[in-house]
């Protein structure tokens, strides 16, 4: 089954056409959907599945506290251990989103460091995104990680190594918990 990340910028408001249609693959293949509760492209593409009766969407939320949920899908709740609603928080439930999807679809308006981290989450997982950018009305495929270094290349150094030490040293910080655990599970299974 394929289960596709539908995010994007907080900025794009408006579906264009070409995603419209692209959404309308996704309803006419079935696949299910997977996508936050913010506003932007979030709240938007909600409101496209919802007015096409569409229930193959799984919202996530940080603790079932949606900001939006226009479909009344079911919920995914994120727990957190921030107090602090940055960043940082909201990542947790986009990082889960990633880890479960077999694919993505991301319209990014060209700046947002979040529609950015998803895609970089997604194509270092060897999963296909495909990116539509707002600013210039057009798809890119990213496949595997050359692609990653070839998108990334137009959007400036610093906002780059922002993201990729961000991810290191958060792929590091939930990898040892989880590494931990299957080695006592190993421990007890032998």
């Amino acid at each position: 089954m394929i289960k596709v990340f539908l995010g994007g910028s907080r900025n794009v408001s408006h579906l264009s056409p070409e995603v419209q249609e692209r959404l309308n693959n996704i309803i006419n293949k079935g696949h299910t959907v997977l996508i936050g509760d913010a506003n932007g492209a979030d709240k938007a593409a909600q409101k496209y599945f919802k007015d096409h009766a569409y229930n193959h969407v799984e919202v996530f939320c940080m603790e079932g506290a949606c900001r939006n949920n226009l479909g009344s899908w079911p919920v995914r709740s994120i727990p957190s251990f921030n107090s602090k609603k940055d960043f940082d928080y909201y990542s947790i439930k986009d990082r889960m989103m990633a880890e479960e999807a077999t694919a993505g679809l991301m319209i990014w308006d060209g700046k947002s460091r979040g529609t950015l981290t998803n895609i970089y989450r997604l194509v270092h997982q060897n999963k296909k995104v495909v990116v539509y950018s707002a600013p210039l009305k057009q798809f890119t495929s990213l496949n595997k990680r050359e692609d990653w270094e070839n998108f990334i290349l137009n959007v400036g150094l610093e906002l780059r190594e922002k993201i990729e030490k961000n991810e290191n040293k958060k792929e590091q910080k939930y990898r040892k918990p989880i590494q931990r655990n299957l080695f006592s599970e190993n421990r007890l299974n032998a």
